[in-house]
């Protein structure tokens, strides 16, 4: 049994990443890892990658690679191995015996970070849900897996001092904070349902981690949310209300970072924070423009959009961080996704762009339609000159008819008085 480290020391950590594919994409993988690693509060102090097949059933990696990394761990004195893959339990129980020291893979680091990120009583609750359920399957017996007790990267978080609880009060822990899950649920559905009311379209901010959408927020809202130069600064969800210059109102939602091989776990875990993605009227995709793997970052993000069913959302996609193109590079953005919109958050260059992008795809959402309003409903008419666009207004016998452009939340609530209309085009 490995020695236990004082939570107060940095953790010492060696990555191990597989180009299982042949994608020759480890090196930005690993380069990514090395960032999480960093912002879980440890040095990476050497590398293995390993080009095989498929995975070793046992180990993970092959029994050469394996030496290897004994040896290199000798040599660095590190305290922490981790994995850029997923390890099964029994894949994970076997390395941690055969190198002695703390093996995590993906998932245990991300879910670490989160556990240090969450602020809210939601986000607290999700981190410790996705938590036990990665740790249930791994209390398979005696052994290194239940001494992670010392502290440092893997053990924070709710549960970080009872990992020998047996399955059964760990299932009934799950079965606890899913019930309480529901209950944060109800309550964040009947305040949605309250901005729904507001007639307001609501505009989801999504992107790869650290692209900069908290920065975009702050800039366009004064939302006051914290921005740091690390991934997943930003876990609970944040909502303002914005105004165009065009006079129209949005909400704007930030959302947590996602990331490529975010495991389907966590999604799930998160599934009531993402919430805001999947009820928005429109989603923002931020990209780091000066990010030299964009495209694959955007990929991971539609990856994620998928699993939620909002892939099909409208989107307006904007390519953030142009301040930091510099030289040949300046002219990457010839190879941007068409339709996109360039801006840099930080300088706050390109938003006029911006605002135009997003007065024009609300627009298009917009349905015309006539209303009759009944006199005795005549309040309602409050509504659409606050949130809809009404092109005239005529005094009937049976009520009060309306030819109106109307946002998707006002027609929504309005649908009962609709008698003639189009839908948005596409």
């Amino acid at each position: 049994m490995y020695e236990q480290q004082d939570a107060n020391l940095q953790d010492k950590v060696l990555i191990v990443g597989t180009d299982i594919d042949k994608t020759q994409k480890v090196e930005e993988t690993l380069q990514e890892l090395e960032r999480l690693v960093e912002t879980a509060g440890g040095e990476t102090v050497g590398r293995i990658i390993q080009r095989r097949e498929a995975p070793d059933p046992a180990t993970y990696i092959g029994k050469g690679k394996l030496e290897e990394l004994k040896a290199l761990q000798a040599e660095t004195q590190a305290t922490t191995v981790i994995f850029d893959d997923q390890l099964s339990p029994a894949q994970q129980r076997n390395l941690e015996r055969a190198l002695e020291v703390k093996v995590l893979d993906r998932t245990a680091l991300i879910l670490d970070i989160f556990a240090q990120r969450a602020r809210s009583h939601e986000g607290k609750l999700q981190v410790e849900l996705a938590q036990m359920r990665y740790i249930l399957p791994r209390l398979g017996g005696k052994g290194l897996v239940l001494s992670r007790l010392g502290g440092g990267i893997g053990t924070r978080g709710p549960g970080e001092t009872k990992l020998e609880v047996d399955r059964r009060r760990i299932r009934s822990k799950i079965h606890d904070i899913e019930e309480e899950i529901k209950t944060v649920c109800a309550q964040r559905a009947v305040h949605r349902s309250r901005r729904e009311q507001s007639g307001l379209p609501c505009i989801a901010l999504v992107g790869y981690t650290n692209a900069g959408k908290s920065t975009l927020l702050n800039r366009l809202t004064d939302a006051g949310v914290l921005v740091e130069d690390k991934l997943f600064a930003t876990l609970d969800p944040t909502i303002r209300l914005l105004v165009l210059p065009s006079g129209r109102k949005v909400l704007l939602a930030d959302t947590v970072g996602f990331i490529r091989k975010l495991p389907h776990a966590l999604i799930a875990a998160f599934r009531a924070t993402l919430e805001e993605v999947i009820y928005a009227d429109v989603l923002m995709h931020v990209i780091d423009a000066g990010a030299p793997d964009w495209q694959e970052q955007s990929q991971a993000v539609y990856a994620v959009l998928k699993e939620l069913d909002a892939a099909e959302k409208p989107m307006i996609t904007v390519m953030n961080k142009t301040d930091t193109l510099v030289g040949p590079a300046k002219f990457q953005q010839l190879f941007w996704k068409a339709g996109s919109v360039g801006i840099s958050a930080k300088e706050g260059s390109g938003l006029e762009s911006l605002f135009a992008a997003m007065d024009e795809l609300l627009g298009r959402l917009n349905q015309t339609a006539t209303l009759l309003i009944p006199y005795e409903e005549s309040g309602r008419l409050n509504l659409l000159f606050e949130q809809a666009v009404v092109q005239s207004k005529e005094y009937k016998p049976e009520g009060i008819e309306v030819k109106a452009l109307l946002p998707p939340a006002v027609a929504g609530q309005l649908a009962a008085f609709i008698i003639s209309g189009k839908e948005p085009k596409d």
